[in-house]
């Protein structure tokens, strides 16, 4: 008999969290039916290795999770048998790294200072008082926020003429800027999407399945490229700003309200598509 696993990846902030208050209040018996189902929820976001660590922690969450908007990819050690090819065992995980360090965005950054004085604040030079200003978090949450290791969060505060030019000044570097809910990112050629692709096989491998079915789930421009590669796509509404446009025609469901009502009524009826379960589920 084939297997076929079935996977959930999801956006933290504006998706399965809150925006403002970062609850999951609502997507809870959600999460407690995938994992009695033992569907896997890979969290991915741009939020660090030391946040993410916290925060499964307090989801009760123990699966594999993608750090930095897909420049590293952490899998518990020996969640599968054997140790996936091109990771590294550090600090009870194997590590997958697809981007550069942060010191080397952290440089260019600092070049592009010099040119565009005032127009933009990055979570290193603001340090942990400035975090705390820019996102509410509190200091230690702001602390851990600020433990990056691939990327380089931007807060953009200048012209909309300037900021083409600094986007283009990055790329030039070699940079990826991916644009979130508030900041840009700044990192190497990496995405959620291709973090999605290597983890997707390396469940495929470890199950000899025959097919892996996904659902990508998240509300930013830095979502964008899982929400393309998935089996399937629920897009979270935002009070701020409309839908990102995506290529595929099909295949999309979109969450009704915000957050995480819209991200628990998404997954329903994903599931129910899914499984064809009954209308409670």
């Amino acid at each position: 008999m084939s297997t076929v696993v079935h996977l959930v990846v999801t956006d933290l902030d504006g998706s399965l969290l809150d925006h403002h208050d970062y609850s999951n209040e609502p997507a809870k018996p959600v999460l407690q039916l995938l994992e009695a189902m033992r569907i896997p929820v890979i969290l991915a976001s741009s939020k660090t290795r030391a946040e993410m660590l916290e925060l499964r922690e307090e989801l009760g969450n123990e699966h594999p999770f993608i750090v930095e908007n897909g420049a590293a990819i952490c899998i518990p050690e020996r969640y599968f048998q054997k140790q996936p090819e091109g990771t590294e065992l550090r600090q009870g995980h194997w590590i997958r790294e697809l981007a550069p360090s942060r010191m080397h965005w952290k440089s260019a950054l600092d070049d592009l200072r010099s040119q565009m004085p005032d127009s933009f604040m990055d979570f290193a030079t603001a340090g942990s008082a400035g975090i705390m200003e820019m996102t509410g978090l509190s200091a230690e949450k702001a602390g851990l926020a600020n433990e990056r290791e691939y990327s380089e969060p931007v807060q953009w505060r200048g012209t909309e003429r300037d900021l083409g030019e600094f986007l283009q000044a990055l790329t030039a570097a070699g940079a990826r800027v991916l644009k979130g809910g508030r900041f840009y990112s700044v990192s190497g050629d990496c995405d959620k999407g291709q973090a999605l692709l290597w983890l997707r096989e390396q469940y495929a491998l470890a199950a000899s399945a025959s097919a892996v079915y996904d659902l990508a789930v998240g509300d930013g421009e830095n979502d964008v490229p899982m929400l393309e590669v998935a089996h399937q796509a629920l897009q979270i509404p935002a009070h701020d700003r409309a839908l990102p446009v995506l290529e595929r025609g099909d295949g999309v469901i979109v969450g009704e309200g915000y957050g995480p009502d819209a991200w628990s009524m998404g997954v329903r009826e994903w599931l129910r598509g899914l499984y064809q379960l009954r209308e409670e589920v």
